[in-house]
């Protein structure tokens, strides 16, 4: 059963950077497709960025372009979501998603994914 372990959430001013890390235990391979979700207080969960096996491919939300990066560690079975300029409005629980199948359209719906972390909070805030 492959379970995904977030870390590296936490506080930060507007304008600070913050690295999500994803770790993928419980398989040999990396899941084809890992990246982040995220889930504000009122809001619906939104797909942040997705990274795919081979290719170094990524999506990215519209409202994070120029600011996240993404990328995939497969040694380790890995996913780091880099968090630059970081805004008020960046404030929600990130989650882990992956899925073993590379392709899934649109991205950014969750129920592309089968496998979920438990999430870890970022919040902006000065």
């Amino acid at each position: 059963q492959v379970r995904l372990v977030e870390s590296g959430g936490g506080s930060v001013q507007p304008g600070g950077s913050l690295r999500l890390s994803c770790a993928a235990v419980g398989t040999p391979q990396m899941p084809a497709r890992m990246g982040w979700f995220r889930l504000a207080p009122g809001k619906e969960r939104e797909g942040v960025a997705m990274s795919y096996l081979g290719g170094g491919s990524t999506d990215f939300a519209d409202s994070v372009k120029g600011r996240f990066s993404i990328l995939r560690d497969n040694s380790k079975n890995t996913v780091y979501l880099h968090m630059d300029s970081l805004k008020p409005e960046d404030t929600a629980m990130y989650h882990c998603a992956a899925d073993a199948k590379i392709y899934g359209h649109p991205w950014y719906a969750p129920t592309q994914y089968n496998y979920w972390g438990k999430g870890t909070q970022v919040t902006v805030s000065s």
